[in-house]
């Protein structure tokens, strides 16, 4: 996964609904011989191939409070399980297609995670339209498989609207899901690939107070001072561990949406701004240190109070928060792997809520980057209580939680 070329394993951030998908690949390798892509790529002719992957992220979690009578929870999660399925039918056109176990918690059902149909044919400009990742900050285009920590979401800052969701509805509660939208972006890079940009055009909001049907715009800008970032489209990671020589980018995001928060009869334009910096050094004793930090400002226009504090419709976060993380890869190897102790820091501070924050320090087990690693980590604060809840009335204890976090891709 590491490599991030052009295979199915590179794109499963974020795989034929599988009743087709066991005979499709056993047709495939009667005929033709794998090539080392990453996943199993198979080559048909020079132009056209078809890879396939899958990745896997399950966990354990004890809260302190969460459970009846005061005590401690204990939950063992699947967090996700995804198939990757990437092809290329002429040099200048693709096709990426994910899935992912939505609604683990609740049993679970595959649903689609990416559909998206590529032209790329040069560096600088190219087209994917479809259901993909809208545009946001650097947490969002890592996805879970390629964040730097375990819990980037359910200990992080708030969601963007494509976040708000799980399963996608048309009903005014709903504007994609797992940060995914139907819609498209244009993307590339200049100045030797310095400087990246993504631009898209999404649905947003469905119903509910976009009754105009209004499109919700995207744009992600960053640039890299050291070393370049190579990643598949738009994508980014969390870290490299040391794989991508100095790197120090800084990117800025942004999403805009006339209408697109708020309930039908009061309706809100909604806008998400958000800054973030990556920041890795490999050291001469083969160490390597890593900082992401990221600070968002979310406003909605138009949105009553009165309809706030009545709650329902399609109510975004407004405020400020941050998210700051450090972490040391060791340089010795301990068995199969590394050690990678970290700290972490988020504040959210709604407008009209209250303050919420989480100390985070953990220690990651990297076997094989983000393809294998075990993570276990200690929280503490408000954030874990008072969570999505940005009404005026929101409340919860400081309290400690203790996570073991398992990943696997192929």
């Amino acid at each position: 996964m590491n490599n991030r070329t052009t295979s199915a394993t590179q794109a499963g951030r974020r795989g034929l609904r599988t009743a087709l998908l066991p005979a499709g690949l056993a047709a495939l390798t009667t005929v033709y011989a794998p090539v080392s892509l990453g996943g199993a790529t198979f080559k048909i002719d020079d132009t056209k191939w078809v890879s396939i992957g899958a990745g896997l992220r399950t966990s354990f979690t004890a809260t302190e409070e969460a459970a009846n009578a005061g005590k401690w929870s204990n939950d063992f999660n699947l967090d996700n399980i995804r198939l990757y399925l990437n092809g290329q039918i002429h040099e200048y056109f693709k096709i990426e297609f994910n899935t992912d176990c939505q609604t683990c918690g609740d049993g679970g059902e595959m649903r689609i995670l990416d559909a998206i149909g590529k032209f790329e044919f040069h560096p600088m400009f190219n087209i994917w339209m479809g259901r993909m990742l809208v545009p946001a900050e650097r947490r969002e285009m890592n996805g879970p498989f390629f964040s730097a920590v375990y819990n980037i979401f359910g200990a992080g800052t708030p969601f963007e609207p494509a976040d708000f969701n799980t399963t996608i509805r048309s009903n005014g509660t709903s504007a994609g899901s797992f940060g995914r939208d139907d819609g498209a972006t244009i993307w590339g890079s200049f100045f030797g690939g310095r400087f990246q940009y993504a631009a898209g055009f999404f649905r947003g909001l469905r119903n509910g107070a976009n009754v105009d049907d209004n499109i919700l715009y995207a744009q992600r800008f960053a640039y890299n001072f050291l070393d370049v970032e190579k990643n598949p489209g738009y994508y980014t990671s969390g870290t490299y561990y040391g794989q991508g020589g100095d790197i120090l980018t800084v990117g800025v995001s942004n999403q805009y949406q006339e209408d697109g928060a708020g309930t039908r009869s009061d309706p809100g334009n909604f806008r998400g701004t958000a800054v973030d910096v990556l920041f890795e050094k490999p050291l001469g004793n083969m160490g390597v240190v890593t900082v992401n930090g990221e600070y968002k400002n979310y406003g909605i226009k138009g949105y009553g109070m009165a309809s706030r504090l009545a709650g329902g419709g399609f109510a975004m976060f407004e405020g400020d928060a941050y998210d700051v993380s450090a972490m040391y890869l060791l340089p010795q190897k301990v068995w199969i792997g590394q050690f990678q102790p970290y700290v972490r820091y988020v504040n959210v501070d709604p407008i009209n809520s209250a303050s919420r924050d989480v100390y985070e320090a953990g220690i990651n087990y990297i076997i094989d980057g983000h393809n294998a690693k075990i993570m276990l980590m200690y929280e503490y604060g408000d954030l874990l209580t008072k969570g999505l809840d940005y009404r005026s009335t929101a409340s919860g204890d400081d309290v400690s939680s203790i996570k073991l976090g398992f990943q696997l891709q192929i």
